[in-house]
């Protein structure tokens, strides 16, 4: 169902807001039905300007459910997680479940290929969503996170139409990821790699993160019932500010024990499960990353060297070594000191 909020005034007119009221409904996911049509009168904010509410418990079905039982505790957050192939140690879950249960952003921080951002991918199918993903650069700001003006629509409209409708509303706004995810439930934000971004751009997170609205000039204003499960990562380029860190739930992943990682290989490349293949290239990985590598392998190079010697027909590390290498170097100097470990792999 197409969904139109066009105020009734044009641009410099009074602001109307429109109030998302977000209701616990068991087994179920919200839809809209706006104000005025669905039976509700609009009232009257402090400011004198109408509040239009949304209210999603109307035309609801069975089949829109929220999957919330796997987050019922931290062990439960685990299973679930091992289940789609990802091993959570329990400070991990731990720190899942406390976001989800206090309505906190998860904060991330590791090593790159440590598993960050498919964890993010992995809530979302616990969700049974489909993250939201909003990748930070150098530069970043508000309009690419949060929503900006179709200025090249709105000005043929004003030229091919002379009509009275507002060109702030639903028609013309390019929603960005943030607004986006908060005009979803349930819904997953992924802010990935935080530390690209600059401090400006933090401190626009830092706004947006704990208030409980989004603010639209000259369209509406969004009452946020039930923030989205944010999850914002950081691969430590540079620190990131304490004030942003302070509001969100802190874990730093590890990169996993050698037994854990032999693992993590057997459940996503299944073919070497019963091949000493995993335990050679956990053990290889392990002493990759204790030399002073420009960029040692991560979780992600480990399960495409198995697959990457699966594909070439090689059954231990050693024979693997020399075909397979583009996989886990990408620093021309660190070639020759992966290529040795390799070789000597047993």
């Amino acid at each position: 169902m197409e969904r139109r909020f066009c105020s009734p005034v044009g641009a410099g007119g009074p602001e109307t807001r429109v109030d998302i009221a977000w209701h616990a409904v068991p087994n179920q996911a919200p839809l809209e039905s706006t104000g005025p049509a669905a039976g509700h009168a609009p009232s009257i904010s402090n400011d004198g300007s109408p509040v239009h509410r949304i209210d999603r418990r109307a035309d609801l079905t069975e089949s829109q459910s929220v999957p919330n039982a796997s987050f019922s505790t931290p062990e439960r957050i685990a299973a679930e997680l091992a289940k789609l192939n990802y091993l959570a140690e329990p400070g991990l879950a731990a720190a899942i479940f406390l976001a989800k249960k206090l309505k906190l952003p998860l904060f991330l921080e590791g090593d790159p290929g440590v598993g960050k951002t498919a964890l993010a991918r992995k809530v979302g199918l616990l969700l049974g969503v489909e993250p939201i993903r909003l990748q930070c650069y150098s530069g970043i700001d508000r309009s690419q996170a949060l929503y900006e003006w179709d200025f090249a629509r709105q000005l043929l409209h004003l030229r091919g139409t002379p009509d009275t409708k507002s060109i702030y509303c639903e028609e013309f706004l390019i929603a960005r990821p943030i607004l986006q995810a908060v005009e979803k439930d349930p819904s997953v934000l992924l802010i990935d790699e935080i530390d690209r971004a600059d401090d400006e751009f933090e401190a626009f997170l830092l706004e947006v993160l704990e208030g409980d609205t989004l603010s639209i000039p000259d369209y509406r204003t969004i009452v946020i019932k039930e923030p989205p499960f944010v999850i914002l990562t950081s691969n430590g380029t540079r620190e990131v500010h304490g004030a942003l860190k302070r509001r969100c739930v802190y874990h730093w992943i590890s990169h996993p024990t050698r037994e854990n990682e032999a693992e993590i290989i057997r459940l996503n490349v299944p073919e070497v499960a019963n091949t000493p293949l995993a335990g050679q290239i956990a053990a290889a990985m392990a002493q990759l990353r204790q030399l002073p590598l420009v960029r040692p392998p991560g979780v992600a190079e480990s399960i495409a060297f198995a697959r990457a010697a699966l594909a070439l027909g090689r059954n231990t590390v050693a024979e693997a070594a020399d075909d397979a290498l583009g996989v886990l170097v990408k620093q021309h100097e660190d070639e020759d000191a992966v290529r040795s470990v390799l070789r000597s792999a047993r």
